[in-house]
């Protein structure tokens, strides 16, 4: 099932920008449209979606860095209602795919239809050709059709019958999934997983929150009948801010820092001792390295600054890795979390 909204001011897709010069640093007043732009995505966020801050940075991390972001929890905790919500702050086509097991890769990337009226094929192309693709409940579709992502999310592009399609620019894919059901639903496959810039695990909201809820929704900001958010920014100022978050600084003790965490969740054993190394059993690969400084310069543009800080870096550590180790059985019958192994990499690994 697939839902598609397209603005009439904004294409789906657009030309391929030039990179970035990074040797060319940050003006103030470019800090401070990134800054202002930024706040206006949030709190076009913050109108919707109660709490969740961490998801909220999270998102817009994500946004900035042009990755791609995994929510999990339980139901009801407004996975799909942050990943819509943000799409919507963005003038620029959205596409819900709801996730089936007999979702068909041709679903999602398109497929070639006969016209019989001029006697040929014609490509018809599917719903992730949208700037902001969402979706929900991902691990309920098939291996095979979650294997079809992976060109489009690495690479932005799909191939249909030996064609190349770009995707438009911006692109983001916001995926959801429920760790609590296992009937019908379908593992990641690790090399999916590692596309993924950021995972991020949505807890319960405080009482204080939920509490707006409900008196969000008597007051008819939430619930059935609630509007739209009203789009704050176009697909152009995306991409402008995301060629400021190439430009921003990275010190070389922090890129350092970055590879030495990475490096540091492939010999656990040796950092940790056997205690808490042998529940690793891969680390993280490059992909790690490249997301922390990807996300870190994002972060540090999210926070108003023009350089990265070792604090950019320590905040994302979950998100960054969590969904990058892969842990033995005995952590799993021990029950020993992602979040303790990468506590205890940072705590071992000096600071700079």
């Amino acid at each position: 099932m697939t839902q598609v909204n397209e603005s009439p001011t904004h294409p789906a897709g657009s030309p391929r920008r030039a990179p970035a010069d990074p040797s060319t640093p940050l003006t103030t007043d470019e800090l401070a449209h990134a800054t202002e732009a930024v706040g206006r995505i949030s709190e076009a966020f913050s109108s919707r979606v109660v709490g969740q801050h961490q998801v909220r940075t999270a998102l817009l991390v994500t946004l900035l860095a042009e990755g791609h972001v995994l929510l999990e929890s339980v139901p009801g905790l407004a996975k799909t209602l942050a990943a819509s919500t943000l799409s919507q702050a963005v003038s620029a086509r959205f596409a819900r795919i709801q996730c089936t097991p007999d979702l068909l890769p041709s679903d999602i990337i398109g497929t070639q239809v006969y016209d019989p009226r001029r006697h040929e094929f014609e490509t018809q192309l599917g719903p992730v050709h949208a700037n902001f693709v969402l979706l929900d409940e991902i691990n309920r579709a098939s291996a095979k059709t979650q294997s079809a992502l992976l060109e489009a999310m690495q690479e932005r592009q799909t191939s249909i019958a030996g064609t190349i399609h770009p995707l438009p620019d911006p692109f983001m894919v916001l995926a959801t999934q429920n760790p609590i059901e296992e009937e019908g639903t379908y593992v990641l496959p690790h090399a999916q997983m590692d596309r993924f810039l950021l995972k991020e695990v949505i807890d319960y909201p405080t009482d204080e929150d939920e509490l707006l809820v409900l008196e969000r929704i008597d007051d008819g900001t939430l619930g059935q009948h609630m509007s739209d958010v009203a789009p704050v920014v176009t697909p152009q100022q995306v991409a402008d801010l995301q060629g400021l978050v190439r430009r921003v600084y990275v010190d070389p003790a922090i890129r350092r820092y970055i590879t030495s965490l990475v490096r540091a969740t492939r010999d656990a054993t040796r950092l940790l001792g056997p205690e808490l190394g042998n529940y690793v059993e891969i680390g993280a690969s490059p992909r790690g390295s490249i997301a922390f400084f990807q996300a870190a310069r994002a972060m540090a543009v999210v926070q108003g600054r023009h350089y990265v800080i070792p604090e950019d870096v320590r905040e994302l550590r979950h998100s960054v890795l969590r969904h990058r180790l892969h842990l033995s059985f005995e952590a799993l019958a021990d029950r020993v979390r992602p979040e303790t192994i990468i506590d205890a990499v940072f705590r071992a690994v000096p600071t700079p």
